[in-house]
């Protein structure tokens, strides 16, 4: 064994036992993104090798936020990523989002590198119900357990930049479908001051802080430069008198179709934040339907869990009542069939 495969061996041995003596914490998404008067996280465990859990509703497709095609020769940064958002649910008013790499070497001396096919079955991993095979989608409640580390102005869950198993987050189903929460109406005012700067508020009380990872909406606004548009791009919109980031995505509707919003439109996306500890806040549409009146996706079911008849999302003896009553429906010459045979 070389002795950079030595090191990483003891380290994740080292890791591991540090890990085996920690716990898991179930905590709020509140508890989670409480930061410090300057913007920085100050969860305890943000400098422990404890995991903590987290529950709430799934916000959106990976996929349409990023491209995590395998690509484990990046030269910078981490190659392909992965990441998706839990929302908060009834008074725990805040939202988390769950981040993966492939390259952290890249990023982190002795991180290490998923290759293609590892990080295939990564991404198959967490999009998937460890115990029933359920295919994830936006609107399912789940649990999520892994480390914490801040970046960038907010508290992810993920596997601090390194691939060793021992660092694994694991994604849970709790509950199917149980839908994607009306949006946060909030106004230019809810965000900016009188000066056309973000409001912050250390407590998340108000302001920008306060709405960080939710699902919002903002009516009645243009794009600054509506020739912006483009899959991944940054625009501006505007009320005429501020303007706020929005971030487009690389859902199919962003990809291929075209920007049709020509009269004032309504946005509804994840608020986010993405550089300065107490700025760089933005809205992230990921797709869009070309509905002409409302930048956002209306989404769609996605009802694949094994054995479920009926599609509602649940395996049951609903489904088991269903099969039975239609057993012999399209047997030949039952005369049950909707085409006749």
């Amino acid at each position: 064994m070389t002795w950079p495969g030595l090191k990483r061996l003891i380290a994740g041995i080292i890791l591991s036992t540090i890990i085996a003596a920690g716990g898991v914490h179930a905590d709020t998404h509140q508890q989670v993104q409480s930061i410090e008067e300057n913007g920085y996280g100050d969860h305890p465990d943000l400098l422990t090798w404890n995991k903590v859990s987290v529950e709430g509703i799934i916000l959106n497709r990976p996929d349409f936020m990023s491209d995590a095609t395998p690509n484990q020769d990046a030269p910078f940064g981490p190659g392909a990523w992965w990441q998706m958002y839990i929302l908060g649910e009834g008074n725990d008013h805040a939202a988390t989002a769950v981040w993966m790499g492939q390259c952290y070497e890249n990023m982190l001396p002795g991180g290490g590198i998923y290759t293609n096919q590892q990080w295939l079955d990564e991404l198959y991993r967490l999009s998937c119900d460890p115990c029933s095979g359920y295919v994830f989608a936006p609107g399912d409640r789940v649990k999520v357990t892994g480390l914490l580390k801040f970046y960038n102005g907010k508290t992810n869950i993920n596997e601090r930049h390194d691939t060793d198993p021992a660092n694994n987050f694991t994604i849970e189903l709790i509950e199917p479908a149980v839908g994607l929460p009306q949006p946060e109406v909030i106004t230019f005012d809810d965000v900016k001051d009188g000066n056309d700067n973000f409001i912050f508020d250390p407590n998340r009380q108000s302001g920008c802080e306060y709405y960080q990872g939710r699902l919002v909406r903002i009516n009645d606004v243009n794009f600054v430069d509506p020739n912006s548009w483009a899959p991944d791009a940054e625009m501006l919109i505007t009320d005429g008198n501020k303007t706020f980031p929005l971030k487009l995505g690389i859902g199919w509707g962003i990809y291929g179709g075209s920007n049709n919003l020509t009269e004032p439109f309504d946005v509804v996306g994840i608020f986010d934040q993405e550089g300065d500890w107490k700025g760089d806040y933005r809205i992230w549409v990921l797709n869009y339907d070309g509905n002409g009146k409302v930048l956002t996706d209306r989404g769609y079911a996605r009802y694949n869990l094994p054995g479920d008849i009926n599609k509602d999302g649940k395996l049951d003896f609903t489904d088991f009542a269903w099969f039975a009553e239609r057993w012999l429906e399209c047997a030949p010459g039952s005369g049950g069939c909707l085409d006749g045979s």
